[in-house]
């Protein structure tokens, strides 16, 4: 009877280890699949970091590149602008670093491209006047544009900038021939419709771009919102210089180029940074 039951307990023995060893295989198998599925995404991760990369380079040389905006020096705004353009190359190069070497250095390559990525994200912030990151100390942002127009000193040589640049003039050029209707809806800048026509609530009646006829009666001079049709002036050395809608011309075209930079930043931080906390869990999970 024991000599009988051998064959059967070998074979039992037997079968145990092949269940054994193929389960074996399909645990390393699937562990594999997984891996190879691991790698995959992080390399297409990669390639996606490098086309972020690319685009913040293209990003920092039209900042290095880009004409000034009118009087824009008077504000020293073109170092800020320089400096953000070397700062996002300077970026740009960590974060091809840090993807490049991340399988033999991924704890100091996460840290090292995360402190530059939160800056640039920050100042992104700052520069679209988020809540709480506005301050009259932050360079180009929205509440420091406004402390800049209020100050006596800074204003009269904006003032004397914009006057000086000819856009008034060259609006004058522009619309010679258009009548009332037409150039009241013609397209203005900011700093044009702000600085070289009295505001529309005036209601004065037109004559060319720069020179407007006070209707009596028209509208109450005595009442704040109406001031700027008491300040105009068809002199062209003067006409709506001191209004307070051409200081608004001027801080909406600035706040308007500064916001969007900010938005850019903002955008372009927030996904590299999703892109390298990614790429760390799976260099992570690989090992």
């Amino acid at each position: 009877m024991a000599e009988n039951s051998n064959p059967t307990e070998a074979l039992a023995v037997t079968t145990t280890k092949e269940t054994t060893k193929t389960n074996k295989r399909i645990v390393e198998n699937t562990k594999s699949d997984k891996g190879t599925q691991v790698r995959k995404y992080a390399g297409l991760l990669s390639i996606f970091t490098f086309v972020l990369s690319v685009l913040i380079i293209a990003l920092a040389i039209w900042l290095l590149y880009m004409r000034d905006y009118d009087c824009e020096k008077l504000l020293r705004l073109p170092r800020l602008q320089m400096g953000i353009g070397i700062g996002l190359i300077f970026v740009s190069l960590i974060s091809n670093i840090v993807v490049f070497l991340r399988p033999r250095f991924p704890v100091p390559g996460f840290f090292l491209v995360m402190v530059p990525l939160i800056v640039m994200f920050t100042m992104g912030l700052a520069l679209v006047g988020a809540n709480k990151m506005e301050s009259r100390r932050l360079v180009a942002t929205p509440m420091w544009f406004r402390e800049k127009i209020r100050n006596h000193d800074d204003w009269e040589n904006i003032k004397s900038c914009i006057f000086s640049s000819g856009t008034c003039d060259d609006l004058v050029s522009r619309s010679l021939n258009l009548k009332a209707f037409d150039f009241s809806i013609k397209k203005l800048s900011s700093i044009e419709s702000g600085c070289c026509k009295p505001p529309s609530i005036c209601q004065m009646e037109y004559v060319n771009a720069t020179f407007w006829i006070k209707v009596d009666g028209a509208v109450d001079e005595s009442q704040l919102q109406y001031s700027d049709c008491a300040t105009w002036r068809n002199d062209p050395s003067s006409l709506c210089y001191n209004c307070g809608s051409c200081r608004r011309g001027f801080v909406r075209i600035m706040e308007s180029k500064w916001r969007n930079l900010g938005v850019l930043l903002i955008l372009m931080g927030l996904l590299l940074v999703i892109a390298h906390i990614l790429l760390f869990v799976m260099v992570m999970w690989e090992r």
